[in-house]
């Protein structure tokens, strides 16, 4: 999309080298380029004002004489947000079905013409609901003369920034499975060309999923100037250093010009909410006369021969469109067919020749080339600066509560897909439908691939576009949740005219290994007892909630096997384990401290306390209230540990400089602490301790606006709990907060990171941050995103940070991380009060990091399978219990569980549900048999509607037994299977997530 422009950008533009890579290679067709978004602060050219002028241009090029022409591939596209300021529904009305009614309409009357087709959910939404007959025919018929390209082919352009790659897959995977069901194909080039910096992990997923291309575009301002210079802005890309070479593609880097052709729109400007009647729109472009194409003509060419030096072979890539163009796609055709053959029949004078092309007909053109290309290496293109002054560094936590929302639907949906699918396998049972299950999962599945929008997940889109995302994931959610408790539970509901006695609840874990944690739910009541389905009593604790007056948190010990759950009955009861002396939930005893003010730190004798488990010792201030240090026990070392919640402040006039938004993180000076007293308690209990510590913004407040809950679990390691006993769980309370501020966690440590960080590319592979020095924003420029893990080290120890959704994260000192939580921003920015996107968010956002601190070796080895612990945590279904209700219904239905190697993770277990072939070949006549309009056809195993029997599975290696290993990279390798067939959806390790 294109962003608002900040006045004077180019007074500041800055060069700083980078290093793109080392030695050059052979373009092999594994991989491709992607493309880049439009310039924020380009302007259409006006052309009323400039007869005579365009003459004397197309004379200059009419006598020179070029030294080797340049091809230009002339590529048509529009670029449709799946949500951005406005909703999918409402951009559909408006101007997306138009793209494709009057695209395919275009294409077909003149043989020449093309278009690029990118993210899926608007033409799946025209197909199934729009197209007619006659328009579904002519869409097969230009695919398969290479006239109308799909790209990219997701169901979104995701961003790559805070989505999980788990996720990134998903949203692949839902577009590639309708593009193959549909037309038996797949994408083979990406166009990700506007989401907000480029990640390492994107080139690696496209590879793997057998892209020949990748094409960029929205990377450091400094660094593509320093690029377009060097003729560098084409490379091969190896994303992964385990996979190195084996998985790398071809990457094209838009240049300046971004993927927006300004001055060449012809259709006019989309209007909202609906299309006007009379179907006439103001055009953008005067349109092309022989009495001003001298002047178009003097445009291009001259935009051609400029980008044509940035680039080492004569074939430049030309997009042609911008954001919502081509919704009245014969102004735009009958516009620009003039002016190419204007051109061409001059092409040997002016020295160029243009020609309509998808993205294959330019990377096959760049491949007959056979030119050397510099490598790449696994580095990432973060973070993405559009100048100076303009870090798009504050959307990693813009609209936290969102961001939390999609990553909760994102764990609930892996694991409703594996309930499922072991439900459905060998032999599915008769009480549940399976097409209505199905249906539930691929709701959820199209919501959660909907929300890796570029502007979706990065919480950079309006109110109402946010509810939409919201709604979408909620109801999902509710349907898969349904779905899974009609899996372990009897057809009869569980309930009568009998008053509730208490819960069950079953507890199902996802993950492909026994898992030991505690599980936290709320009750009403505060003596209970908790059972298993064998009857017997379960650790538990009770405790007064955190966050409601007059509940309880009961906290259950769980044991659960891989792909298994555990029934639990949860009943009031008339005393406590001490006075039952019986193994029940035990009430955990509350200790207060008083409020502390805040003081200048000074060198002075500490008064700690302590708090200790099998695996760790923290020390708390008494004198503050604070954390003062922790002590590990496998390196016997004590690491000096605080915490305090700080606030960035933003400026809210443009008269007064630059602002922070949605976008941009632009803070007026170095974060202050917000808070003026804290309040502390001490929740000890035999099960866990939980330090709950509350910070007031001044010292009379009543209610607190931070706190910082952290849990410590009292089980041995002997007994399988390792991850439970190492990590430190944390829960933050933020908000509401003030208007123009920006909250973050600061943790401040002994340890001498050097101001190192180590932050992941989307939960995959970690990259390394040091510490840049810039003339100016050097805080916002600083910032990273953290999708899912983060870290700081020095010779000794490494203090891990996990969380549970994304994050911006930084070290601006030595021995510091902070943490980005939670914005509230508002600006007199024209522009974005006109889209209403100032991002005045007054929720209160609870989120959850945990931390693990101890030896580099220790660390590595748990970092990841506590990360997966995190994301993956058992889902909690949870009922009314009735005397006369059967208590474990459906128990003797379970199936044996699955235990994978602790270096072995399971991707994905899923019944996609799609219908076609496992056999390309077969696939391909089914589509030949079909009806041409018709969405579905027969499979190969002789029934009609979804294939039900045919599951998916992928695996990864989360530890490689290699050096590796020790800098905590996981070795991504994929393996599939089908369940219920005999034939292989792929032979190819690396297809995970494509069946064919």
């Amino acid at each position: 999309m294109q962003r608002r422009c900040q006045v004077h950008r180019d007074l500041w533009r800055e060069r700083e080298g980078s290093e793109i890579g080392q030695g050059t290679h052979p373009w092999w067709p594994a991989g491709t380029a992607r493309a880049a978004p439009g310039s924020p602060g380009s302007s259409m050219w006006s052309v009323c004002w400039l007869p005579v002028l365009t003459q004397l241009l197309l004379l200059r090029f009419l006598v020179a004489q070029p030294v080797s022409p340049i091809r230009v591939f002339v590529v048509p596209h529009s670029h449709m947000d799946v949500g951005w300021i406005y909703t999918v529904q409402e951009s559909l009305r408006a101007y997306a079905a138009n793209v494709y009614t009057t695209v395919v309409e275009q294409l077909m009357l003149q043989k020449q013409r093309r278009f690029i087709a990118v993210e899926q959910e608007y033409f799946r939404l025209w197909w199934d609901g729009i197209a007619s007959y006659r328009q579904k025919r002519q869409v097969r018929h230009l695919l398969a003369t290479r006239r109308l390209e799909f790209v990219i082919g997701g169901q979104v352009m995701h961003d790559e920034t805070v989505a999980h790659f788990d996720d990134q897959i998903l949203q692949l995977t839902e577009g590639h499975g309708f593009l193959y069901e549909t037309f038996g194909i797949r994408p083979r080039f990406s166009w990700q060309i506007d989401s907000f910096g480029a990640s390492a992990t994107t080139p690696t997923l496209f590879a793997l999923a057998g892209f020949h291309a990748h094409v960029i575009s929205r990377i450091d301002y400094a660094l593509k100037d320093t690029m377009q210079n060097s003729q560098g802005l084409q490379f091969v890309w190896r994303g992964s250093p385990t996979l190195s070479a084996q998985q790398e593609i071809f990457t094209h880097v838009l240049d300046q010009y971004n993927y927006c052709s300004e001055g060449f729109n012809w259709d006019g400007t989309a209007v909202f909410p609906n299309s006007p009647p009379d179907r006439v729109f103001h055009p953008k472009s005067v349109p092309i006369t022989w009495n001003n194409i001298n002047y178009y003509v003097s445009l291009l060419v001259d935009n051609v021969k400029e980008r044509a030096t940035w680039f080492r072979t004569p074939h430049l890539l030309w997009p042609w469109g911008c954001d919502k163009q081509f919704f009245n796609a014969s102004l735009q055709f009958s516009n620009m067919d003039p002016l190419l053959d204007f051109i061409n029949s001059n092409s040997s004078k002016l020295g160029i020749s243009v020609e309509y092309a998808t993205l294959a007909d330019y990377f096959e053109a760049v491949q007959a080339h056979n030119a050397s290309w510099r490598v790449h290496t696994h580095g990432d293109f973060l973070p993405y600066s559009s100048d100076p002054f303009q870090a798009w560094t504050g959307f990693y936590a813009s609209r936290s509560g969102l961001k939390a929302l999609a990553r909760r639907a994102s764990a609930l949906l892996y694991a409703g897909e594996s309930m499922f699918t072991r439900y459905m396998w060998p032999a599915p049972h008769q009480h549940l439908d399976p097409a209505w299950a199905l249906k539930q999962l691929q709701r959820l599945r199209w919501a959660v691939s909907e929300v890796q929008h570029h502007d979706a997940i990065t919480g950079t889109q309006s109110p109402k576009v946010r509810d939409m995302h919201e709604e979408n994931l909620s109801s999902g959610m509710q349907g898969v949740q349904e779905l899974m408790a009609s899996i372990v539970r009897d057809r009869t509901p569980a309930h009568s005219d009998q008053e509730p006695v208490g819960h069950s609840a079953v507890v199902y874990n996802p993950l492909a290994w026994t898992v030991t944690t505690i599980v936290t739910l709320t009750v009403g009541f505060s003596r209970v007892s908790v059972t298993d389905e064998s009857g017997q009593q379960v650790a538990a604790q009770i405790q007064e909630s955190k966050k409601t007056q007059s509940a309880y948190d009961l906290h259950v010990l769980t044991t659960i096997p891989g792909l298994s759950y555990r029934y639990y009955s949860i009943r009031s009861t008339e005393g406590t384990q001490e006075e039952t002396n019986q193994l029940g939930a035990s009430l955990a005893r509350t200790s207060n401290f008083g409020r502390k003010k805040k003081t200048p730190a000074r060198p002075r004798d500490r008064h700690l306390i302590h708090v200790e488990n099998d695996c760790y010792t923290v020390f708390l201030d008494r004198d503050t209230n604070l954390l003062h240090s922790i002590w590990e026990r496998g390196s016997n070392r004590t690491v000096q540990v605080t915490q305090e919640f700080m606030e960035y402040h933003a400026n809210a006039d443009l008269k007064y400089g630059f602002v922070s938004d949605n976008f941009v993180f632009m803070p007026i000076d170095s974060a202050k602490s917000p808070w003026n007293s804290v309040g502390m308690q001490i929740v000890a209990g035999k099960l866990m301790t939980e330090i709950r510590q509350y910070f007031y913004r001044k010292v009379g407040d009543r209610n607190h606006t931070y706190a910082i809950y952290s849990r410590l679990a009292h089980v041995p390691l002997a007994q399988g709990a390792e991850l439970l006993c190492r990590r430190i769980e944390q829960e933050y309370r933020v908000g509401p907060l003030e208007l123009n501020r920006e909250a973050i966690l600061r943790t401040s440590t002994s340890l001498h990171n050097k101001q190192v960080l180590h932050s992941d590319n989307n939960g995959y592979q970690m990259q390394r941050r040091v510490f840049q020095k810039y003339s100016s924003n050097g805080i916002a420029r600083n910032y990273y995103p953290m999708a899912q893990s983060a870290f700081i080290e020095d010779g000794r120890s490494r203090l891990v940070l996990l969380s549970k959704q994304a994050h911006g994260v930084s070290s601006q000192e030595n021995g510091q991380v902070e943490v980005m939580l939670h914005r509230r921003l508002w600006n007199n920015f024209d522009w974005a009060l006109d889209y209403d996107l100032t991002l005045n968010d007054t929720s209160t956002v609870y989120p959850v990091l945990w931390l693990l601190l101890g030896p580099q070796s220790l660390t590595t080895r748990l970092r990841q399978r506590c990360g997966l612990a995190l994301q993956r945590a058992p889902v909690v279904l949870l009922r009314e219990l009735n005397e006369s209700a059967q208590i474990f219904p459906g128990s003797q239905r379970q199936q044996e569980a699955v235990t994978l190697p602790p270096s072995l993770h399971l991707q994905i277990l899923s019944i996609p549900g799609w219908n076609y072939s496992s056999n390309h070949t077969e696939h391909l006549q089914d589509l030949q048999k079909r009806p041409v309009g018709s969405a579905h056809g027969p499979c190969h195993c002789g029934h009609q509607g979804p294939q039900l029997m045919e599951a998916i599975f992928s695996t990864c290696f989360l530890l490689p037994g290699d050096k590796e290993a020790i800098e905590g990279r996981p070795r991504l390798t994929f393996a599939v299977s089908c369940c219920g067939s005999t034939t292989c959806m792929r032979k190819a390790k690396t297809r995970s997530y494509l069946s064919q």
